[in-house]
């Protein structure tokens, strides 16, 4: 049984998807970080970097927007990887695409405070700002309008030939604009020809009301607002037929009703309301597995467990055979690792899914002997993987076990939704020993008397750090400053960091420098 539910709250909308009872994928949207991809904006040059052909775009959306000399010009290849799709070419295109790169430089084009037409490709991720693209499209259920583009193509999740034949003649027989694009979407093979041009009217009414938006105002502005979670939780149940949606908001419950009633004829989907006193996501055990996504280890079936660890540079997942059983002989102990790298790679593209890990993932397997194995397990992984959303790129295993992939960053992970730095580590995890900063202070102390020549001191600290001293180095610390001839007293307050630690003047009352 598949099934979404829907947990809306004041704050925030939790979308979970659950397979035969399991979690299968999440999405968290707080108000207050809505989702921005997709969006279009009237927005506003603000710097352009000639020595990377890039430019910064005020959005009025908090931090500027960034664009590419690449998302100016036409980049069909693009559009091919965003929609899985293909076009019928009468020429080179990659060839003239690349010179046409070469000899375009993005001052030419833009100029600073100049008004531009641009749409959010990429959300912004911490202090990161929006990723940009002037070549707008437009997404329906069925099709997809390239109001800059003139290429007409089919989706290659429409596999079977005589639907992307029949497609290609209907989209090219539409009347369009000439200089504008339609792109065939999965979902428009079960659709009729007057439910597909009925959508590309209303995409092109939409299209024309960005223009006059634009050229009506006066300052960066939003024209136009991509689907928000709830209708693309409806859209998404009936793409994939889905047996039931269950949202725990009343209001919310009657928005799916509304919109499921113009697709109620593809698919048959159960919307129901939650009734229970228990929170729903409790009662699913979305919240169990919530929680358990956010730890760094991860428990597997067969004893073995994942090690999750971020740097700046890559997400690094360790698989390690803990506290599962093999049998005495190699053979046995080769088929047992090799089921728990199994278990992990269906685990990996899980908890992937779960945490929206983006951008480069190094999964350590446990080391196996024989490469059908690792093809085997590589191959479990790649079946895995292949349901998501994101975009995913998997390579081969290396001769240590290890598989690169990268994962597309479309929004913040679970992690940065939910959790901050803290304040006292900035994300380390760490911060100094109180025997690491009692020697700091003894520097410190001869610093202020030998070089600033100041004689009366009182050092303040956190009251932990103040505790530690009293037991192991207050008398040290006061004998060294009687030999240096100064007076040393001591006081704590608890707004201080647990490393930190002040010396103030007895004499004057004044804060030293150290």
């Amino acid at each position: 049984m598949q099934e979404i539910l829907l947990n809306v709250e004041s704050k925030e909308t939790r979308y979970a998807v659950l397979k035969n009872g399991t979690l299968y994928d999440l999405i968290i949207e707080r108000k207050k970080n809505r989702q921005l991809a997709g969006n279009v904006y009237r927005g506003r040059v603000t710097n352009i970097l000639h020595n990377i052909q890039s430019a910064f775009i005020d959005i009025n959306e908090g931090e500027n927007g960034f664009i590419h000399i690449s998302d100016i010009i036409e980049n069909t290849q693009k559009f091919q990887e965003m929609f899985e799709m293909d076009f019928d070419w009468d020429m080179d295109i990659s060839k003239m695409q690349a010179r046409q790169r070469r000899e375009t430089d993005i001052t030419k084009i833009m100029k600073i405070d100049q008004p531009v037409l641009v749409q959010v490709v990429k959300e912004p991720i911490g202090t990161k700002g929006a990723r940009l693209t002037s070549n707008i499209s437009l997404p329906g259920r069925y099709l997809v309008l390239l109001p800059n583009t003139p290429h007409r193509g089919v989706s290659r999740k429409i596999e079977d030939a005589s639907s992307r034949d029949r497609l290609k003649k209907l989209i090219r027989a539409f009347e369009m604009p000439k200089d504008m694009g339609l792109i065939c979407r999965t979902a428009s093979v079960n659709a009729t020809p007057e439910m597909l041009i009925e959508e590309a009217t209303e995409l092109l009414k939409s299209w024309q009301m960005i223009v006059e938006g634009f050229h009506k105002s006066t300052k960066p502005t939003c024209l136009f607002e991509e689907s928000d979670l709830i209708k693309r939780a409806v859209l998404t149940a009936v793409d994939k037929k889905f047996d039931r949606l269950l949202v725990d908001d009343y209001a919310t419950y009657q928005r799916c009703k509304r919109i499921y009633g113009k697709y109620s004829g593809e698919h048959q989907l159960k919307i129901e309301l939650y009734r229970d006193k228990a929170p729903m996501f409790e009662r699913f055990n979305v919240e169990r597995e919530i929680d358990r996504a956010l730890r760094r280890k991860i428990w597997l079936p067969s004893g073995g467990y994942l090690f999750f660890d971020k740097t700046e540079a890559m997400y690094t997942i360790d698989v390690n055979s803990g506290r599962s059983t093999s049998q005495s002989s190699s053979s046995d102990v080769e088929e047992a690792l090799v089921h728990i790298n199994m278990e992990a790679a269906e685990e990996i593209a899980r908890q992937l899914r779960i945490r929206n890990v983006g951008g480069l993932v190094i999964c350590d397997f446990i080391d196996m002997r024989s490469r059908k194995n690792q093809r085997r397990v590589l191959d479990r992984l790649k079946e895995a993987m292949k349901d998501d959303s994101a975009k995913c790129t998997i390579l081969g295993m290396s001769e240590f076990g290890l598989v690169e992939m990268t994962r597309q960053r479309s929004r913040e992970s679970l992690t940065q939704t939910i959790f901050t730095s803290c304040p006292y580590c900035n994300g380390s995890g760490m911060i100094k020993s109180h025997e690491s900063v009692s020697v700091e202070i003894e520097r410190a102390l001869k610093k202020l008397v030998n070089q600033q020549q100041h004689f009366g001191l009182e050092m303040i600290a956190h009251p932990d750090l103040d505790h530690y001293l009293g037991h192991h180095e207050k008398d040290q610390l006061r004998k060294l400053a009687q030999k240096l001839n100064a007076e040393l007293r001591f006081s704590s307050n608890d707004n201080l960091h647990l490393n930190e630690f002040q010396f103030f003047s007895t004499i004057n009352g004044k804060k030293l420098e150290v």
